[in-house]
């Protein structure tokens, strides 16, 4: 290979390297927005919203019931955007919720669920690569938690906290509503218990937090250096196999 043409390739696989992040589960879009192109939906960077901008239908901590954090979702108008809801959950296999009790994410009741059929969990182990309280086989896990040490506030376990996890911040070790009602019960829905990794449903009159997801990606902008190196990439190989060509 010439030394113009390996000049090319380099600068090829540089523009394809910077524009390489875009392949990440969860992208930061700037202005509080975090896109998962897996799920393609849009989270809220602060998983505490509702306490940062003082909702008043939440306590002095954001937490709040289901009703509660359902409206709050529905009314929430931010980046421009209002379709704002809770994060989603459907049964991870089949067209019924599976409430046995499972360590291998195989339920829908239990840890260590990474189906994008549950948008927290999927968060929270996949996004985020937390750990849940057990493993897979059922072994307590030292490094579990949103503090990754075991504990609910980053020393114990007698009191909770928050944290600021990879692009999240703000999380809570605590449990987290979905939107998705517990059809056998109707007072019940579904929701996951942040401070250990377990999905589970439970009653609606409770006091949780709620963290806002809505449809689709946000408008992106391009990073110039990287777009500038993959198309001028893309124009040296070009003008070298012209030539080659030519000769």
């Amino acid at each position: 290979m010439t030394g113009f043409k390996k000049t090319a390739m380099v600068a090829l696989l540089a523009g394809m390297g910077f524009t390489g992040a875009s392949q990440a589960s969860l992208i930061d879009r700037g202005n509080g927005l975090l896109y998962d192109n897996v799920l393609n939906v849009t989270w809220l960077q602060d998983a505490n919203y509702a306490h940062t901008s003082g909702y008043a239908g939440a306590d002095s901590k954001g937490k709040m019931t289901w009703a509660s954090a359902t409206t709050w979702a529905a009314n929430l108008v931010y980046g421009g955007y209002s379709d704002w809801r809770l994060a989603s959950n459907s049964p991870v296999n089949g067209s019924s919720f599976n409430t046995n009790y499972s360590y291998d994410g195989t339920t829908d009741v239990g840890y260590n669920i990474t189906s994008p059929k549950s948008e927290l969990a999927y968060m929270y182990y996949v996004n985020l690569g937390l750990k849940g309280y057990y493993s897979a086989t059922g072994a307590h896990q030292p490094d579990s938690g949103i503090f990754g040490n075991d504990t609910s506030n980053g020393v114990d376990r007698n009191s909770l906290g928050q944290n600021n996890v990879g692009l999240v911040k703000n999380l809570q070790s605590y449990v987290y509503w979905s939107g998705a009602e517990y059809s056998p019960r109707y007072s019940f829905t579904w929701l996951l218990f942040n401070s250990v990794g377990t999905q589970q449903y439970f009653d609606k009159s409770a006091q949780f937090y709620a963290w806002a997801v809505r449809p689709g990606d946000v408008a992106a902008v391009p990073v110039p250096g990287a777009i500038w190196l993959f198309v001028s990439g893309l124009g040296l190989l070009s003008f070298t196999t012209r030539r080659k060509k030519s000769i």
